[in-house]
């Protein structure tokens, strides 16, 4: 046989804004996830699904860090990219993204079958912040867009179980570590991607995970799928059933029918091959098929309504044309966390491709059409082959390094001496983040600081919080240990920690800053104004200059110093610490609607209305968020400017 499957490096050049620095300060507050429901909408549920809603949500990012210094500026910028084709097929990969397949096109028609977006803008998407719409991405981790949106993965060549080759992605996923892999292939003069999934559990101890696996198409579609039921969710928080593919006398699985951004999770029936496709008005589009671990499917949609249509024009360019997406999970719904046993590991196979099928019509007529087309095209039982072909490959070790990823899967593989065959995680990848707890491993303790910088990266993990425990107790390690004390719950103990540690420490704003959080965590907001005001005046006499690393610490304490003094109504207060940011801070769009504020609560309603009439933009706007809506509600009676409407959900300000 003849295998003419190729990958190559490739490099892609496109309007790209700067993803900036990560935000040194360890986010200790409880997670603001917009995927929470409300406690009525249990009643009813499958046990299952019940069970799984409540099976330990994520409660914080530690020890990941929030990625929140990108902007809006967007400049021609490389971006390696992996390009796996035969001749059938073309995947573009973005290994240094996320492992987001950018493009899948179909070369005898020359189709593309996903949404590509023509530029790369981070928005705050994604659990710890920067995240960017297209594509196929990998959402593992817990309820929303993982941690890894926008980080490096590693990726190899494998060869592939027909004897080709396959590009392998990997990593370790800190908020649950768990070490996982995805493998792309492309059998010689198939019309689908085959991609294998593999998520392993080497604690133990059972661990929930989440998977889905996220496709971006064109929203100018009609969506089908092997249901008549769907679990609808929307920004109100509610989750309830409703029939598929009309309710309230819309049929929504047309995405542009809706008014608002809402996920329908379709209820497939059990037996019934997992499927999803998106079909344009003249029949063609992708599918997306997989073995049945993959269980769930789901379709999002932005809606038609002012909030949603601005949604889109923020995550790409106005004119470009909007996106749906098509989604495949481990659960019924994304809300759920599925147990993955103690030293185990679950894997499955999905696969990408063309269809062509009528998708107008009654509904179960023209799902069975489209189901007919794909067992044509690609049988139920060759994908079941292709996963049993490929089990024995996912050990395979990698052969020529394409990519590499991050040091903390070297570190955990070095702590716990786990054998993970298929994903080596080699001490060669160990950097500078990982360096000091490496230190901590060999020697038992913490090294200080050799300079005068914002504190590294905190683990917060069992094992490791022991060994800072027994570490000699220098101020360096009780602000760490403080930060692992309270992401395992133990809130009074992190005081003690880190108020232990100030009496010594060279630098006490990192301390003060931690404890002014705990003070606001248990309503003590005068204290905690105290606190912030203090750490903000420390961080700016220890400030060494206006660099990168420097400059994100300040704005990201000033912001909270602001918003704390504000909330304490100490306006005098909060202008000092304005004064004081540096100058470019300032202007920064999240500083701009700070100011607005800060005029309001100064009795200067006329000049808080003038920043809006300046045209700012907050580049790390939250999904969900309504902040510019109540604000501007507090300063006119005038219908909110189209430019900062987000809206989301009925009756939203």
């Amino acid at each position: 046989m003849v295998i003419v499957t190729r990958i190559r490096r490739e490099v892609l050049t496109l309007p790209a804004a700067q993803l900036g620095p990560d935000n040194p300060l360890p986010p200790l507050r409880p997670l603001d996830e917009v995927h929470r429901i409300d406690g009525r909408d249990r009643d009813g549920m499958p046990r299952d699904m019940a069970r799984q809603l409540g099976y330990e949500p994520l409660r914080s990012l530690l020890p990941v860090r929030v990625r929140d210094g990108y902007d809006r500026t967007r400049e021609p910028r490389p971006l390696d990219a992996l390009v796996i084709e035969n001749d059938r097929l073309r995947a573009t990969v973005l290994p240094g993204l996320g492992g987001r397949i950018a493009s899948l096109i179909h070369l005898p028609t020359g189709r593309e079958l996903l949404y590509r977006n023509p530029v790369f803008q981070p928005a705050n998407f994604a659990l710890n912040g920067a995240w960017y719409s297209g594509g196929i991405e990998w959402n593992i981790g817990a309820t929303g867009h993982t941690t890894l949106s926008c980080a490096p993965l590693h990726a190899a060549r494998v060869p592939a179980p027909d004897g080709g080759e396959m590009l392998r992605l990997w990593e370790w996923e800190r908020l649950r570590d768990l070490p996982f892999q995805v493998d792309l292939w492309l059998p010689d003069g198939s019309d689908f991607l085959y991609v294998g999934v593999r998520l392993r559990n080497p604690h133990e101890r059972p661990v929930p995970t989440y998977w889905w696996s996220n496709i971006a198409v064109p929203e100018e579609c009609r969506v089908l799928a092997p249901a008549e039921e769907a679990w609808h969710f929307g920004y109100e928080r509610r989750l309830r059933r409703v029939p598929v593919p009309s309710y309230d006398g819309i049929d929504r699985t047309h995405p542009l029918n809706s008014p608002y951004a809402a996920d329908y999770f379709y209820e497939v029936p059990d037996g019934r091959r997992r499927w999803i496709a998106a079909l344009d008005a003249d029949g063609h589009g992708l599918v997306q098929t997989s073995t049945d671990t993959l269980r769930g499917r789901k379709l999002f949609v932005w809606g038609h309504l002012p909030g949603g249509r601005r949604w889109q024009e923020w995550l790409t360019e106005p004119g470009t044309g909007g996106y749906c997406e098509i989604q495949a999970g481990l659960a019924r719904t994304q809300l759920e966390h599925v147990r993955l046993e103690a030293e185990s590991e679950m894997s499955w196979l999905e696969a990408y491709g063309p269809l062509d099928a009528s998708p107008e019509g009654e509904w179960t007529r023209a799902v069975r059409s489209a189901e007919e087309r794909l067992e044509s095209a690609l049988p139920r039982a060759r994908v079941e082959q292709a996963h049993a072909a490929w089990q024995p490959c996912a050990d395979t070790e990698p052969g020529e390094i394409l990519a590499a990823g991050s040091g903390w899967g070297a570190l955990e593989v070095l702590r716990g001496d786990w054998k993970l065959p298929g994903t080596p995680f080699p001490e060669s990848t160990l950097g500078e983040a990982q360096a000091p707890w490496r230190e901590l491993l060999r020697t038992g303790s913490l090294p200080e600081p050799r300079r005068v910088r914002p504190p590294g990266e905190t683990l917060v993990a069992p094992h490791w919080r022991d060994m800072l425990e027994t570490a000699p107790a220098t101020p360096h390690t009780e602000y760490h240990l403080g930060v692992a004390q309270w992401h395992a719950g133990d809130r009074a103990q992190a005081v003690r920690s880190w108020e232990r540690a100030l009496g010594l420490a060279p630098s006490l704003w990192p301390l003060l800053r931690c404890l002014a959080v705990a003070d606001q965590e248990s309503g003590h907001h005068e204290r905690a104004a105290d606190r912030y005001a203090d750490a903000f005046d420390d961080l700016c006499r220890e400030r060494r200059d206006d660099k990168e690393t420097w400059t994100a610490a300040v704005a990201a304490l000033g912001r909270e110093t602001l918003q704390a003094l504000l909330r304490v109504r100490r306006t005098a207060d909060a202008r000092a610490v304005w004064e004081r940011l540096l100058p470019a801070v300032r202007r920064r769009g999240r500083f701009r609607l700070l100011e607005a504020e800060l005029l309001l609560a100064e009795g200067r309603p006329e000049e808080a209305r003038a920043v809006f009439g300046t045209g700012f933009e907050v580049p790390d706007l939250r999904e969900g968020e309504e902040v510019l809506g109540r604000l501007w509600a507090r300063l006119t009676d005038e219908p909110l400017p189209a430019r900062h409407d987000f809206r989301m959900r009925p009756d939203a300000v």
